[in-house]
C-alpha cells in the first residue's frame, strides 16, 4: 500500500470503536466548516470544536485531516452510486423515455440535494484520491445503467456499457457546469427537463421499430 493511501486510511472503523455517532458528528462537523468556512480554514482544531470534541478525539479515528476529507467524498460518492442503482433497478422493463426521466431525476436530486456541499466536495475530488474513488464509483453506476438498459422494453443495445457511459457522462456534465458555478438561473431552472430531453433522444435512438 502506497504511503498516499495509508496516509488517508481512517486508524479504526466505527465499528470497531463502536462509536459511528462520533464519526458521523465529525462528518457533519467537517461539512459545515468545509462549506461556512472553505478549504484553507477547514483544520481538524476547528472540525474538532465544531463536533464537540478534542483534537485528540478526532486523530483516534482519522490520522490528518485529508483522511477524513476522504471519507466524507466516498461517504457522498457511494450515496449516489447507491441512488442510480435504486433508480435502475426501480426502472427495470419500462421503455427508455421512463428510464431517461428516471435517471435523471434521480440522479439530480443526490447531487443537488445540498448543492454548497456538492460544490465543496467537487472541488476536493480530484485530490486525496478522488480521481481512483470517482473512477471506481462511475464504473459502478454504468453497470447499474445497462443492466437496466438491457432490458428496456422499447430498444435494443449493442453495446450497453458503452451507451450506459455515454447516458452518464450526459447527466453528469450539466451538473458539473452548475457545480463550477458557470451556470446561469434559465440554466439551473431548466437543468432536469432539458438533460431528459436530451438523454431520452440518444436512448430512443436506439429503439426497435416494426
Amino acid at each position: 500500500m502506497s504511503t498516499l493511501k495509508t496516509s488517508l486510511k481512517p486508524r479504526k472503523s466505527a465499528v470497531q470503536a463502536r462509536s459511528a455517532a462520533t464519526v458521523e458528528a465529525l462528518h457533519t462537523a467537517t461539512l459545515q466548516v468545509l462549506t461556512q468556512q472553505g478549504l484553507i480554514r477547514c483544520t481538524t482544531t476547528r472540525v474538532a470544536e465544531r463536533a464537540g470534541m478534542s483534537v485528540g478525539s478526532l486523530y483516534q479515528y482519522y490520522p490528518n485531516r485529508d483522511a477524513l476529507l476522504a471519507a466524507i467524498l466516498e461517504k457522498h460518492l457511494t450515496t449516489v452510486a447507491e441512488t442510480v442503482e435504486w433508480a435502475c433497478d426501480r426502472h427495470q422493463g419500462q421503455p427508455v423515455g421512463e428510464m431517461a426521466s428516471g435517471l435523471v431525476s434521480a440522479l439530480l436530486a443526490v447531487k443537488l440535494q445540498d448543492p454548497a456541499v456538492s460544490k465543496a466536495l467537487y472541488a476536493i475530488a480530484a485530490e486525496r484520491g478522488g480521481a481512483q474513488l470517482v473512477a471506481r464509483i462511475n464504473t459502478r453506476m454504468v453497470g447499474a445503467i445497462a443492466g437496466m438498459l438491457a432490458t428496456a422494453t422499447d430498444a435494443q443495445f449493442e453495446a450497453p456499457s458503452l451507451t450506459a457511459a455515454i447516458a452518464l457522462s450526459a447527466i453528469v456534465g450539466p451538473v458539473r457546469t452548475l457545480l463550477e458555478g458557470n451556470a446561469s438561473p434559465a440554466f439551473e431552472a431548466g437543468i432536469e427537463q432539458q438533460t431528459t430531453l436530451l438523454l431520452s433522444a440518444y436512448l430512443q435512438a436506439h429503439r426497435v421499430t416494426a
